[in-house]
């Protein structure tokens, strides 16, 4: 693939951090922007406790704290080069530093910044904008740049509402100020949308709102291939407790609703999935189990 470029062996690289695959004519490399360590709580805050324990316990993860997957996805279609969503870029504040990787793992990958035609934004959490905001990453960026984010979305972060979250201290503030900067500074750059909008061939950005207002997802289509980006529609809880509400959704029952007519669609289509916070590559499929939902990876094709 031409977004797959070989380099040597990195020593601070043993594990890969970007999966490549097609979709028909359209190239997608899924990057890893690294993971962020949250409390379990969030998995689940209207589970019963010992329902959220038992979960984690099958699954061999700690009961206390998790490392969330971050994933990116760089696609090429038509000439163009997309990228959808953009990482947490930095935030000393918070203390993650296992995070925010994007810019570097692009260039080890041989993608340069400047060929990036446009941005697609499933939402403004700062997981998935900060990596615009790392010094130095807008001078090196096209000044034609597009990017694309629901109307919706911009709207909600100024004056945004988070009476319905259940996030650790000090996310709240950080995520209002990534949002308020990220608008300011990327203003003349907005394309915005109020429901569908056909970024290029094959690649279409889907406002389901749910987790924001203006959450959106894009479903990516060629040669009888599809694959959907979910963005934070799917946790990976979420498969069989699709009705436990994640701590960063602003309106919980909604996206639940949103993430089971979601995963209907992804069961019924057979389509690939990628998604935020799926343990990386997070490149699989969606089958129907009983009343709920499970997740079958993909087979690393080498």
């Amino acid at each position: 693939m031409n977004l797959e470029t070989k380099i040597g062996p990195r020593l601070d690289e043993l594990v890969p951090s970007r999966y490549a695959l097609n979709i028909g004519e359209i190239e997608v490399l899924v990057v890893s922007d690294g993971v962020l360590p949250l409390p379990t709580a969030m998995l689940g805050h209207n589970a019963d406790p010992a329902a959220r324990a038992a979960w984690l316990k099958d699954m061999y993860l700690p009961l206390d704290a998790l490392d969330w997957a971050l994933n990116v996805v760089v696609v090429r279609s038509g000439g163009q080069t997309i990228l959808l969503d953009a990482g947490l870029g930095v935030d000393p504040d918070l203390h993650l530093p296992r995070a925010g990787q994007l810019i570097r793992r692009l260039e080890a990958a041989g993608i340069d910044l400047a060929a990036v035609t446009d941005v697609v934004l499933t939402h403004m959490h700062m997981d998935h904008i900060g990596g615009l905001l790392v010094d130095g990453v807008k001078d090196q960026l096209r000044p034609d740049l597009r990017i694309h984010v629901a109307a919706a979305e911009v709207k909600f972060w100024e004056a945004p509402d988070f009476s319905h979250v259940s996030m650790p201290p000090g996310f709240p503030d950080a995520l209002r100020a990534a949002a308020k900067r990220f608008a300011k500074e990327y203003s003349g750059h907005l394309r915005l949308f109020d429901e569908e909008y056909q970024v290029a061939p094959g690649v279409v950005v889907h406002r389901t709102g749910g987790h924001t207002p203006g959450h959106s997802v894009i479903r990516i289509a060629s040669g009888g291939d599809r694959l959907m980006f979910a963005g934070d529609a799917v946790f990976a809880v979420g498969f069989e407790h699709p009705d436990w509400y994640n701590g960063f959704e602003h309106d919980p029952e909604e996206a639940a609703r949103v993430r089971v007519r979601l995963l209907r669609e992804l069961a019924e289509t057979g389509e690939q999935l990628v998604a935020t916070h799926l343990p990386f590559p997070s490149v699989g499929r969606v089958a129907v189990d009983g009343d709920a939902f499970r997740w079958v990876p993909a087979f690393w094709d080498y």
